[in-house]
């Protein structure tokens, strides 16, 4: 697959479309932090599990945990599904080892990240993933061409803002569509 066709889609969601039904993907939203000749990399940002961010700050002994954080902990996809995964607003603070994604938000792994959150110090929003989604080199392109995936420019509300159970369709709302006019064979925005 030539990705020069495809231009690249870091800070776009991906709307799996009703033919899509692997597992951790069905009726997903994900936000796409990287995406070059290389592949592509990103974060399901609408399954939580049945975890809160305090229980991993609890497991992970962070000292000094001041706040208690009620904030669900979500799927981040099928890849390294015991690493930790924090996107979150870039403020006016650098975080060790996170990478920008965009202008207002960016990813990490590091755990500074989560001190500051135990403190209440963190970022001023985030959200926290075990596991990322990844594609390999045109893999995603692929998909894409066969009608898995919608893609729409990333929009940050939706990202930190609505609730899990709501982000597909407040997606698509900025398209002006809902899921229920979505057949599968659509295509990308």
């Amino acid at each position: 697959m030539d990705q020069t066709l495809f231009p690249s889609l870091k800070n776009h969601f991906l709307i799996a479309l009703p033919g899509l039904r692997d597992g951790i993907f069905t009726h997903s939203i994900t936000y796409l932090c990287e995406h070059d000749d290389k592949g592509a990399m990103g974060i399901v940002i609408n399954r939580p599990i049945d975890m809160e961010v305090d229980e991993i700050l609890e497991q992970l002994d962070i000292a000094g945990q001041i706040f208690e954080h009620h904030e669900p902990v979500f799927a981040g996809g099928p890849v390294h599904t015991d690493r930790g995964f924090v996107l979150h607003r870039r403020d006016n603070q650098d975080w060790e080892a996170s990478i920008a994604v965009t202008d207002t938000v960016a990813l990490t792994t590091s755990l500074d990240i989560l001190e500051a959150i135990a403190l209440n110090r963190g970022p001023s929003q985030s959200l926290i993933a075990l596991g990322y989604a990844g594609w390999d080199a045109g893999q995603l392109e692929e998909e894409i061409q066969s009608n898995t995936w919608l893609t729409l420019p990333a929009n940050d509300e939706v990202l930190f803002n609505v609730p899990s159970d709501k982000k597909v369709d407040a997606a698509l709302a900025i398209l002006g569509i809902k899921f229920s006019q979505i057949g599968s064979d659509s295509g990308h925005a």
